[in-house]
């Protein structure tokens, strides 16, 4: 990963820096509110010697106490500095506490000590640290006194008792916020690179085009965006008809004429890996797009598991391709239409779906439809769960593989490819589903602006009312539950010319 991969990375899980951005900032909030605040009280010492008559004596001694007094700072915090400080201030607490509460630190290239005593009253610091600054220039002189001279040669003298600190040293409310803000955004942005390197799903389309040529799989035949408003309007031209959605499905009508130049596809299966990829409305929008073009269009559903299509169009659903199959209806008598293109719904949920999806039978519905219409669109069940789509690869022309945008896996796809080979039939290509709006490297931006004018589109939907045919701007609504009834393929038929190009 170079620097433009790791910004990438950031950005799309910038949720989970900012939570841990966040919640790092509360803990030091909650550190600088939680702690008992602490004084800091200083004394400083000036250590000198009393001998040295001349200038050469005073820069021995002078240099003597220079090296001398980086042990003295060792020793502040000794039973002999800490016992008669707490006997004579009354302190409730042993040597070792004391000591604790007590640092000291030499000036470098200087003769001075600095004494800083801690505690959670600022008088008594400042009491505190006064008496061992006292008491440690006594034992420091003690300790340099020789045995046969008259007084010890160093001296230590207190050049800037302690103050009684005015504001406590800790907590500091603002190094513990950024300590918890930078804690926070590191943690969020390790956390970040880390699900992205055990992420294993197919993020962007030129992951899914790199996997399928690694795989030696089929094309990539385009991307659909996502819209949230996707489950109150199915079809995507019927909410907006030069929408991001409406060209994606529009790309891959036009895409799936170039797969086969010679034999273009006739019966075309669209499936997924497993459920929840939007195979559904992939089969449902690929259907409108083609009749959008002017072809004859009928949309199977053999999903006979979790069947979906006529409940999202609004269509009857108690009778469909299981009634044909059984025998107790013909095609014509419970096809279905949405104004646009017809539907075979999957009836009822039968036992055994596999071994219908494999039977005469259900060659026979094919073979009846591909007599009516110029293209059919197959809804099929998940490829991996169950073997009901690998059923039917013998009497389909080929397949389209949905991968769903950060959600299906590599390893998913290239399973549900391996399963689809060995049926026979083809895969034509795979299409990247509920890819983010943004884009990839702004890969959708012309969808935004390259809509028709608003004046050239009034004309066109008024030249096309006088002529008295419907505006393709305006489509006929999908029927509702109540209104709709099985139709013959007159209903299919009715003003429709019989195109092959779509």
């Amino acid at each position: 990963m170079d620097l433009r991969d790791y910004l990438r990375v950031l950005t799309r899980r910038w949720r989970v820096i900012a939570a841990l951005a966040l919640l790092g900032t509360g803990l030091g909030v909650l550190a600088t509110y939680a702690v008992t605040p602490e004084y800091r009280a200083a004394t400083t010492l000036f250590v000198s010697m009393q001998d040295g008559a001349d200038t050469t004596q005073l820069n021995q001694g002078n240099v003597f106490t220079q090296a001398r007094v980086q042990s003295y700072a060792k020793m502040a915090g000794s039973p002999l500095v800490t016992r008669p400080v707490i006997r004579s201030l009354g302190l409730r607490m042993t040597p070792a506490q004391l000591a604790r509460r007590i640092s000291a630190s030499a000036q470098p290239d200087t003769v001075l000590l600095r004494i800083a005593v801690t505690d959670t009253e600022p008088r008594r610091a400042a009491l505190i640290s006064n008496g061992v600054a006292k008491r440690f220039a006594d034992v420091i002189s003690g300790l340099e006194w020789p045995a046969n001279a008259r007084y010890s040669p160093v001296r230590l003298s207190v050049t800037e008792p302690a103050a009684t600190p005015t504001a406590p040293f800790s907590p500091r409310p603002l190094v513990n916020l950024a300590l918890g803000l930078l804690s926070g955004l590191a943690l969020g942005a390790g956390c970040a690179v880390l699900r992205e390197s055990l992420d294993t799903s197919v993020r962007t389309s030129q992951a899914l085009a790199d996997l399928m040529t690694k795989a030696d799989g089929p094309p990539v035949l385009g991307s659909i965006v996502h819209d949230p408003r996707n489950a109150r309007q199915l079809v995507a031209a019927r909410y907006d008809m030069h929408g991001m959605r409406a060209e994606g499905f529009r790309q891959l009508r036009t895409n799936l004429r170039f797969v086969d130049v010679d034999r273009a596809p006739k019966v075309i299966a669209v499936t997924s890996a497993l459920p929840g990829e939007g195979k559904t409305s992939v089969a449902v929008n690929l259907a409108a797009a083609m009749a959008e073009a002017g072809a004859r269009v009928c949309l199977v559903e053999t999903d006979l598991r979790r069947p979906t299509v006529a409940r999202a169009l609004g269509l009857v659903g108690d009778a469909g391709l299981t009634s044909c199959l059984i025998g107790q209806a013909d095609v014509q008598q419970v096809l279905q239409s949405t104004g646009t293109f017809s539907v075979l719904t999957s009836g009822a949920v039968p036992p055994n779906p596999a071994e219908l999806l494999g039977s005469e039978q259900f060659r026979t519905v094919l073979a009846t439809l591909s007599e009516e219409f110029d293209r059919i669109v197959i809804d099929t069940s998940p490829v991996l769960p169950v073997a009901d789509t690998a059923a039917m690869a013998p009497m389909v022309d080929g397949y389209v593989l949905v991968v769903r945008a950060a959600r299906t896996s590599r390893t998913q796809v290239t399973a549900a490819l391996d399963t689809l080979r060995r049926g026979g039939t083809p895969v034509l290509g795979t299409i990247f589903n509920m890819a983010p709006q943004k884009g990839e490297e702004g890969a959708y931006g012309y969808a935004y602006t390259y809509r028709p004018q608003r004046h050239t589109t009034g004309a066109f939907s008024r030249l096309l009312r006088n002529q008295g045919h419907v505006t393709p701007a305006e489509p006929p609504a999908l029927h509702s539950a109540s209104a709709v009834r099985p139709t013959g393929m007159d209903a299919v038929r009715n003003g429709k010319p019989s195109h092959s190009d779509w």
